[in-house]
């Protein structure tokens, strides 16, 4: 009987058409890059949104929110995905509930997002407590992994992130001008409210799915670096919004490429390609701006 550790390691090749070949030859990565897809797209999207609002620290509380829904779904035994989605969701609706708005919302939203972090992050430790399995399970859940993602949960994940996106194209020009000048466009009759509420359910969606690829504790390498950092790349918003996905998607399938071939945490390379990424954009962006300085001396001389 050939056991698990006597199989050889993947090696690197460099013949990309051939590595590809055989890493796709298994199930499990076909369904890692379809997942990927999904998740880049829809976290990029929606992060982009989340960025540009200013809401980070809701979208991590959300992502807290994914540790102990799963956790949960393991201690049951029941679908993990259930409880990413229904625990992230739950928080959204709960954070969009108790934040009245107006002037002072900014802040009464972080002291109500602080309390439901500091509240799911109890029930996440109380259920791994309970939970009397392998630790094998609850690290996946925090740090990420894509050997369990089945042909199921790619539908699932497809499902909900077509969902997301449709409302998001529906409400993407209120919820853009919202994001904004909220009080110019509460005064011409837009529902700021309401457009903040139903953004925080998609946010919820969106975290619950990117949970599942980097794991709970680095949903930001795909919720806020890529649409961070290319909206340090360009201001124009239609384009911004390709970039971001685009960034997302690049980092995602390159860290699944090279979890394949290392031991290491699939969350850690995820974020390791997507943070390179954002300190090249903003090296790119002094760069830019120190061109700018040298030349206006120059500009201003001859003008003279």
């Amino acid at each position: 009987m050939l056991l698990a550790s006597d199989a050889a390691s993947p090696v690197f090749t460099w013949n990309l058409l051939t590595d590809l070949l055989d890493m796709w030859s298994y199930d499990f990565m076909v369904n890692a890059f379809r997942a990927g897809l999904v998740v880049a797209v829809v976290c990029a999207v929606v992060g982009w949104f989340m960025v540009l609002r200013r809401q980070t620290f809701a979208g991590h509380t959300l992502s807290v929110a994914a540790f102990p829904g799963a956790s949960l779904a393991i201690l049951l035994c029941f679908s993990t995905s259930l409880g990413y989605f229904g625990f992230c969701v739950a928080a959204a609706l709960v954070i969009a509930a108790l934040t009245r708005g107006g002037r002072d919302g900014g802040a009464e939203e972080s002291a109500v997002t602080g309390t439901v972090q500091a509240f799911v992050l109890a029930c996440g430790y109380l259920f791994i407590s309970l939970y009397k399995g392998l630790l094998e399970g609850p690290t996946a859940l925090l740090f990420g992994s894509f050997l369990g993602i089945t042909t199921g949960q790619v539908v699932t994940l497809a499902v909900v992130g077509a969902v997301v996106l449709a409302v998001l194209a529906v409400i993407g020009r209120p919820l853009l001008f919202a994001s904004v000048d909220p009080e110019v466009a509460a005064g011409r009759g837009v529902p700021v409210r309401l457009l903040g509420m139903l953004f925080l359910v998609l946010l919820g969606a969106a975290t619950a799915e990117a949970s599942q690829i980097t794991g709970t504790l680095l949903v930001f390498a795909l919720m806020v670096i890529p649409p961070a950092t290319a909206q340090q790349l360009t201001a124009r918003p239609g384009l911004s919004l390709l970039l971001s996905v685009a960034i997302g998607l690049t980092a995602c399938w390159a860290g699944l490429i090279a979890a394949y071939y290392q031991p290491y945490p699939l969350g850690f390379f995820v974020t390791g390609f997507a943070f390179a990424g954002f300190v090249l954009a903003h090296l790119l962006r002094f760069a830019r701006e120190a061109l700018g300085r040298a030349r206006t001396p120059i500009a201003l001389g001859g003008a003279a």
